[in-house]
């Protein structure tokens, strides 16, 4: 199962909370029945879906706590521009299929932005 949790460390009334996504949504899905969390919360891009909130791109936001159960069950840390990169290219991805040239072009952009943000900080500890 591959699935991801960055750094972020959103504050959300008295919890932090952070991204949990992964490369597919059946694993997403099964990684959080195991470690308890409720699909209510599942965030998609609108359409994606018939069920939980609308996101630009698959995930859910997860409190530390569940974070380091997700952890504790294989999944892979890594910073918030490793989130931000996936997100893009999953908009990039999204753009190509509907032939919205532009916004693909923009999704790009963004992609190159964070990878060079985390690679300038990828010395930095997690």
């Amino acid at each position: 199962m591959t699935v991801y949790v960055d750094n972020m460390q959103a504050p959300f009334g008295r919890m932090k909370m952070c991204h949990c996504w992964a490369d597919s949504r059946a694993e997403l899905l099964a990684m959080m029945d195991a470690i308890g969390v409720q699909r209510k919360w599942f965030q998609r891009p609108d359409g994606a879906a018939s069920f939980g909130m609308s996101a630009s791109w698959e995930h859910f936001d997860i409190s530390l706590k569940k974070r380091a159960l997700a952890v504790q069950h294989g999944a892979i840390e890594v910073s918030m521009f490793v989130m931000a990169e996936h997100a893009d290219r999953q908009k990039f991805i999204a753009a190509i299929k509907a032939g919205h040239y532009r916004r693909a072009e923009g999704a790009l952009r963004m992609m190159c932005l964070a990878a060079a943000m985390r690679r300038k900080r990828e010395n930095d500890p997690l």
